[in-house]
């Protein structure tokens, strides 16, 4: 009987198929690749995922809108582009935002010439037992990443629930490893 499980297992995870990315310009100096099959936000995704004065310069979801994948500019600027400061800044405001944080993988890499932060982690925020619907935990998995220049640092980020990482874990480190700013 275990056998027969084993098989069904490998078989499942033989037949996953990754989903197609289509390469996606977001201005005149970056682009990125984009599931097939997803939507630009629309302003209710806005207002309940970017609750913030500053809306991202783009924004997708999947046909659930329950993973997205957004690129913005952060508010903090890094005149010197020293990153390896900006690294630790931003690792310590991921810890703060989150009750509990595993990082899964972090650093610092280079892609087509310029120097990328990355956290990839998994998240918790406790939920709140006298509040009707919000008793339950909030578990994601969320990859982070930044470009720090010099007047500007652009954030690009990939979150779904806990439960779907591993349909999503591969497309978005590849996503991540393929990003074009000029």
């Amino acid at each position: 009987m275990r056998g027969l499980a084993l098989i069904f297992v490998v078989g499942a995870l033989l037949s996953f198929e990754a989903p197609k990315l289509k390469r996606t310009r977001i201005s005149d100096d970056i682009s990125i690749l984009v599931p097939v099959g997803w939507r630009p936000m629309d302003e209710l995704d806005f207002t309940e995922r970017y609750p913030s004065v500053r809306a991202p310069i783009a924004a997708f979801t999947n046909e659930d809108r329950l993973a997205d994948l957004s690129v913005n500019v952060s508010a903090t600027q890094w005149p010197d582009a020293n990153v390896e400061l900006a690294s630790r800044f931003f690792k310590a405001s991921i810890l703060n935002t989150f009750d509990r944080v595993s990082m899964i993988s972090e650093g610092i890499r280079e892609i087509r010439g310029h120097r990328f932060i990355y956290f990839e982690f998994e998240s918790t925020i406790r939920g709140n037992p006298k509040e009707l619907g919000q008793e339950a935990p909030i578990l994601g998995y969320s990859y982070i990443q930044y470009l720090v220049q010099p007047g500007r640092t652009l954030v690009f980020s990939f979150h779904c629930p806990r439960r779907m990482k591993d349909a999503w874990q591969e497309t978005a480190r590849h996503i991540m490893e393929d990003i074009r700013v000029k």
